[in-house]
């Protein structure tokens, strides 16, 4: 695919750079989540802890990796500990690659707070670390299919920018970070505006294009070949009519609950129609890691996967205390 192609894929679906604790916006996401999960789990106290009598004594905990993988969650489990005086040094750094055995970070403050804020950061980093984990095995299973597939994430994602900034660091697409940011016409969407697809879909393409400026990309949901074609075909003619630094913008249609080889067809079809080279192609919906390598054998730009996000498995990591 032409390097043309793919760096319009980066800019429409790959946003997780800005993703750290230095944008204010994921910072309040971090905070209000972290708040979500401790104040339950502290109210009105941690009863062991104080059964047995354990204090503020200082210790010392590891975080060590059971299994390999991808390391990511590290500088929000470190954020939890350090506004409640733990001490932390972070032994990898988010996106780094760790073996069984490896040191994640290391921990020191009071025995106490060790122990009561252990579970809710272990969780989050198991989390956002397993995430990670199966977003690199399956770019690089991707690719070995076609290069330039890339894998992106959805908006099924319990944990939010949390969960895409994890996909992020395991070198995946975040798609939209949230409804501002970009424009993406669904099958509910159409139904609204035409009873057939391939009716809907340029109408939807038309309205969505006068708003453009305010969003990263425009992206059309079709099920079938004659609506993905439609949109593609309203997409081409409005780049033709813009000015030559619009005709870069992406502009997507998203082919879901398709079969391989139907997304196989739908691309050879608008390649004959010459509409392909304006328009990404995305395949979602039904897509796991046990077929996703027949969609990127069929050469679409990005295949989103759902069950990154809202079937995550914990990776297996555990904390010692000295």
């Amino acid at each position: 695919m032409p390097e043309e192609r793919q760096r319009r894929v980066e800019k429409a679906l790959f946003r997780g750079g800005n993703l750290t604790l230095e944008n204010p916006a994921y910072l309040r996401v971090l905070r209000s989540l972290l708040d979500a999960l401790l104040v339950p789990d502290l109210a009105p106290r941690d009863l062991t802890v104080a059964a047995l009598g354990i204090k503020s004594r200082r210790a010392t905990a590891h975080v060590l990796a059971r299994q390999p993988g991808v390391a990511a969650g590290l500088e929000e489990y470190a954020y939890l500990l350090r506004h409640r005086g733990v001490k932390v040094t972070l032994k990898k750094a988010d996106g780094d690659v760790f073996q069984t055995g490896d040191v994640l970070l290391r921990a020191e403050g009071g025995e106490n707070k060790l122990l009561s804020l252990e579970r809710v950061g272990l969780n989050l980093l198991q989390r956002m670390c397993g995430i990670a984990t199966a977003t690199q095995r399956l770019q690089e299973r991707a690719r070995r299919q076609c290069p330039a597939t890339r894998i992106v994430g959805t908006r099924k994602t319990p944990w939010g920018l949390l969960d895409k900034r994890a996909m992020h660091l395991g070198g995946g697409g975040t798609h939209r970070l949230g409804l501002g940011d970009g424009i993406v016409v669904k099958n509910n969407h159409l139904a609204l505006l035409a009873r057939k697809e391939e009716l809907a879909a340029p109408l939807a393409v038309e309205k969505a294009w006068k708003s453009r400026r305010r969003a990263a990309f425009i992206e059309v949901e079709v099920r079938s070949e004659e609506g993905a074609l439609a949109a593609a075909r309203a997409f081409k003619r409005l780049q033709a009519e813009a000015p030559s630094a619009t005709r870069e913008y992406p502009c997507l249609v998203m082919l879901d609950n398709l079969m391989p080889d139907d997304v196989r067809q739908i691309i050879v079809a608008m390649r004959r129609e010459k509409v392909w080279e304006g328009t990404l192609v995305e395949a979602s919906g039904g897509i796991s890691e046990s077929n996703m390598e027949l969609y990127a054998a069929a050469e679409v730009d990005a295949i989103s996967i759902g069950a990154l996000t809202h079937s995550a498995r914990a990776l297996d990591l555990s904390q010692r205390i000295a």
